[in-house]
């Protein structure tokens, strides 16, 4: 089901989007709760917004909850630059908390404030804030959840309740006026930050991470590394000396491992869903603190180590992981090109499986519609964030291929002869299923949206 550009477009026309693929999608929610729900075409064409923000279907609404620049509800200082990856925690009395990444660098606009007991490195930019919601959308409160970090992509949440956010960069102290290394993953408590402090989990590596999620069976934590250009990232597990042992169990420490396909140095060059490889191998990592040489870099003995390209989206669905492979390209180094990549690692079958192709024959150009965030949604299907040039998207994907668009950011941060528009990234939903929150990378912009979800 490879698209032409003529197919792409067609479908673009009808509905707003041009985003194609291939592959088995039901494969991607067996054993969810959104395996239960029929699946759809899409909520109808975008409506454009009068207000210049964000075009959704006719039924749909958003409500902007917070922008950069903003002050804070606490008063610790204005609202941080970049958002980025996100989730939705249940609270007391229907309230909803969203903790909030800042994938700040060291030249970012607006860093997030320091906050004494919860700032990692005072010269880190990144960090995350928090929200707090009743169950109208409506902000209760807002405040540092950690500072200090640096370029705060994605992550991940814990069973127990926790986020664990993901530094993108592998700067050690000395480089763009860090006072530390960087390179880590924290925990974030969405409610009370001093309780999980600004403390790096330095066995679970230091390297570019992009996001993780946890098996909650057995409490092993896989993380993705988002490689841009050759040498690229690896898919990496570790195991807890406290496997689910709830808040700051991690900082007890674990081994990390690197994913090993034997025969297989480069995940690109699998261009056939449904492809599967039995006995995958992990491989411990010789130096997970990089003291001298990347972690992808190391040397991981005979068979080597399997890499891919910008390794991205990763969540736990079923009885197995899936990470998400945001394109490859052969001109950066790459084994075979492809416009994303969607994998599945069984863990009782050691078992990896290419279960999605995103438009490797269509001569759109790069890196636009390449999946980055993903999420599951209540209405029995996908949530994809697109990366890449021209208007962004929040694309849905029904369990059978199909594709829609189900938001259009409106917000020209370029010129009329340049335009360029701000990414989208952290969707995720309401404990209850009816409301979708979702960033706006720059201007930094959270919005919820709700409407006639479960139609």
């Amino acid at each position: 089901m490879s698209a032409t550009r003529r197919q792409v477009l067609a479908r673009a026309s009808a509905l707003g989007a041009g985003i194609a693929f291939t592959g088995a999608l039901s494969e991607l929610f067996a054993g969810t709760a959104a395996a239960q729900n029929l699946g759809h075409s899409g909520y109808g064409p975008l409506v454009p917004d009068p207000h210049g923000l964000l075009d959704l279907p006719e039924g749909f609404r958003y409500t902007v909850l917070s922008r950069e620049g903003d002050p804070l509800r606490s008063g610790e200082g204005p609202v941080p630059s970049h958002h980025d990856g996100m989730a939705a925690f249940a609270g007391r009395g229907g309230r909803t908390h969203l903790v909030r990444n800042h994938e700040n660098r060291a030249t970012a606009r607006i860093p997030v404030p320091t906050v004494p007991g919860i700032t990692y490195d005072p010269a880190g930019k990144g960090g995350c804030t928090a929200l707090a919601l009743d169950s109208r959308n409506r902000v209760l409160a807002e405040h540092v959840a950690i500072a200090g970090t640096a370029v705060n992509c994605a992550g991940g949440r814990t069973p127990w309740g926790t986020w664990l956010t993901c530094e993108e960069t592998e700067d050690k102290a000395g480089t763009n006026g860090y006072a530390k290394d960087h390179g880590f993953i924290f925990e974030v408590h969405p409610t009370d930050p001093h309780r999980t402090g600004a403390v790096p989990l330095t066995a679970m590596g230091r390297f570019q991470h992009e996001a993780i999620a946890i098996d909650p069976g057995t409490g092993i934590v896989y993380e993705t590394e988002d490689a841009f250009l050759k040498p690229f990232g690896l898919f990496y597990r570790f195991l807890p000396e406290r496997p689910l042992g709830g808040v700051g169990s991690l900082r007890a420490g674990g081994r990390l491992q690197a994913m090993r396909v034997p025969g297989v140095p480069d995940l690109s060059t699998i261009q056939e869903t449904g492809t599967s490889f039995d006995h995958v191998e992990w491989v411990d990592v010789p130096d997970p603190l990089a003291a001298s040489t990347p972690t992808r870099l190391q040397d991981y003995g005979r068979g080597g180590i399997t890499h891919a390209q910008k390794l991205e989206g990763c969540y736990w669905g079923g009885a197995g992981v899936y990470f998400v492979s945001s394109f490859a390209r052969s001109a950066d180094g790459s084994a075979a090109d492809h416009y994303g990549q969607i994998w599945r690692y069984d863990p009782r079958r050691r078992r990896l499986t290419l279960v999605v192709v995103f438009g490797p024959d269509t001569d759109v150009q790069l890196p636009g519609e390449s999946p980055d965030n993903i999420c599951l949604a209540p209405s029995g299907g996908l949530m994809v964030c697109e990366d890449g040039n021209g208007a962004q998207h929040v694309f849905g994907v029904t369990r059978k291929g199909e594709v829609y668009a189900m938001a259009r950011g409106r917000q020209n941060i370029g010129t009329a002869e340049q335009p360029e528009w701000g990414e989208f990234a952290g969707v995720t939903f309401s404990p209850d299923g009816e409301t979708m929150y979702v960033n706006c990378y720059t201007p930094g912009t959270t919005f919820a949206v709700t409407g006639p979800w479960r139609r």
